[in-house]
């Protein structure tokens, strides 16, 4: 067997990875939210509840002890805990922090006992477990855990295990809870958590994407994951979603949940003396309320309307269902805030964020792609090293999508005024793709290391560096002097116009001077200076 082990920084960086996954990927929960009510959205209270832990953690000390640490995810889960979901997670986290109390490595035998644990404090936690939540698909990864450990298996083999059964129990979830097979839904909690699982692996392991790609689902035996918004309010019982926490030193778990479950359903109480977290619905928050005060002190009190919370619901899917469908659609890739604003002026439909220090993945544009309401997509890539991920993308997508190869944003712009929205597919694509390649594009940044320009010359690292088209033409002391020197290199003389993109912390003092310098040396080269607040590069510019 494997022994490598990681630190608990190594740890802590991945859940904090994972929880920015979820958070990226909590709507796409949300939509599956079908069980037991609109108890508020499924993703974003697990989400919130590992932020919280993400933020409790952060206020540690460094090179804070094992037990603080544990402590720490503990009473982070436990306060920020939302909803049904969260307060199942925060149960968890718990057990898996408890689970890993007596080893001393992260290991694969730590791993499955965290687990196990996990499993157990999160079952004794509900008073009436339901199979097809959740809780199954906890359950069977704490047993995949259990036999990565007979195997012998390394910890990256047992991390994928886990994973690949946490998936696998969330597409059998249907067979085993009726309302999830009778809308065609997998269970929202549990598919949160296996993207909990998944991205903490992904980033744990150092991998650049998580194992629920676009392709996971698709050669599953099981039927890819259909998201889908359904209005599960009617027939339910009660109208309040009732949750808080409680400090109390002399509080009766047992005792509490008898009294909760006269109240209402889905009741919780957990936690140990003396922070406690209760969740219930019913129709007396007030007599649930007074109950707690008689025993302690009670805090973040949240009491939702669930009735409301699914009027509202519904009547936001309904309006996504009648916003007009598009012949055309488009996705492009943005490095800046700027960029995204232009690039959505000019009839972008998603902007997926990324560049050249931060690729998206094929999932990430296949996912936007999804998410525009069009008969056919559009991707523009806008840079090289994204345009295979594009490609993959297109060949996924379920609606007719193909690529314009864009290797910057300022092709997407001429690509975007090319478009005849009453033409096919084909033919935008052609088009698009002709106006994109008669833009040059320009960039400026500083080199990260010692290197050599296109003619050998050498670079230090530091020196500020003018690219033409991927190409390093020019080394320069300064900004201006990088950005002339390729205009001259690109024959900005015999061109029209000149777009330049100012990135993030490049002023506008220092563009509104840029231009000037420009005009005086093309008096006839029409400029046009926007903010793209892309990082890294304070100046991307182009001239056709």
């Amino acid at each position: 067997m494997s022994t490598t082990t990681y630190s608990s920084n190594n740890v802590l960086n991945a859940v904090a990875a994972a929880a920015k996954v979820l958070d990226e990927r909590k709507e796409e929960v949300n939509r599956l939210n079908v069980f037991p009510v609109p108890d508020g959205d499924t993703g974003t209270n697990m989400s919130l509840t590992i932020q919280s832990v993400v933020s409790n953690v952060a206020n540690l000390p460094i090179g804070a002890l094992g037990a603080d640490i544990r402590k720490a995810i503990t009473t982070g889960a436990l306060m920020g805990a939302r909803g049904n979901s969260g307060v199942i997670t925060s149960q968890i986290l718990r057990g898996l922090c408890e689970g890993s109390q007596s080893f001393d490595e992260f290991d694969v035998e730590s791993i499955a006992a965290s687990f196990d644990r996990a499993r157990e404090v999160a079952f004794q936690a509900v008073r009436k477990p339901v199979e097809g939540t959740i809780l199954t698909v906890l359950r069977d990864s704490a047993a995949a855990a259990k036999v990565a450990v007979e195997q012998e298996l390394s910890i990256p083999e047992a991390l994928d295990a886990i994973v690949a059964e946490a998936y696998a129990s969330v597409q059998r979830t249907p067979d085993l809870l009726p309302v999830l097979k009778e809308h065609g839904v997998v269970d929202a909690g549990g598919f949160g958590l296996a993207i909990l699982f998944d991205a903490f692996t992904a980033a744990l392991l150092g991998r650049s994407g998580t194992m629920v790609d676009e392709m996971s689902f698709a050669r599953g035996s099981h039927p890819k994951v259909e998201i889908e918004q359904v209005n599960d309010w009617e027939g339910s019982q009660y109208r309040y979603c009732n949750e808080f926490l409680v400090d109390s030193d002399t509080l009766d778990k047992d005792a509490a949940l008898e009294f909760l479950s006269t109240m209402g359903d889905c009741e919780l109480c957990v936690g140990e003396v003396p922070k406690f977290k209760v969740h219930v619905h019913s129709d007396h928050p007030d007599q649930v309320l007074k109950y707690f005060l008689d025993h302690g002190q009670i805090s973040e009190v949240f009491i939702h309307n669930m009735q409301i919370q699914s009027a509202e619901r519904t009547e936001k899917l309904a309006a996504e269902e009648q916003a007009e469908r598009k012949p055309l659609g488009f996705v492009a890739v943005a490095a800046g805030s700027g960029q995204a604003e232009i690039l959505k002026s000019l009839g972008v439909d998603v902007i997926v964020s990324g560049g050249q220090t931060m690729n998206p993945s094929t999932k990430d544009l296949l996912d936007a792609a999804g998410s525009v309401n069009a008969d056919a997509v559009i991707i523009l890539p806008n840079n090289s090293n994204i345009i295979m991920a594009a490609n993959s993308a297109a060949e996924l997508s379920e609606t007719p999508c193909a690529v314009v190869p864009t290797k910057s944003v300022p092709q997407a712009f001429s690509a975007l005024f090319a478009v005849d929205v009453d033409a096919s597919l084909e033919t935008n694509v052609e088009e698009m793709t002709e106006a994109a390649q008669a833009v040059k594009t320009g960039e400026v940044t500083w080199a990260t290391r010692d290197s050599k320009d296109a003619e050998g010359n050498p670079i230090a690292e530091g020196d500020v560096i003018g690219i033409a088209d991927g190409s390093i033409e020019t080394v320069d002391d300064s900004i201006d002097g990088a950005v002339l020197t390729l205009l001259g290199k690109m024959d900005a003389e015999d061109a029209d116009t000149c777009t330049i993109l100012a990135g993030e912390g490049y002023s506008d003092e220092d563009l509104e001077a840029l231009v000037a310098k420009i005009e005086e040396a093309y008096d006839e080269l029409e400029v046009d200076a926007q903010r793209g607040e892309q990082p890294l590069y304070p100046i991307v510019f182009s001239v056709e």
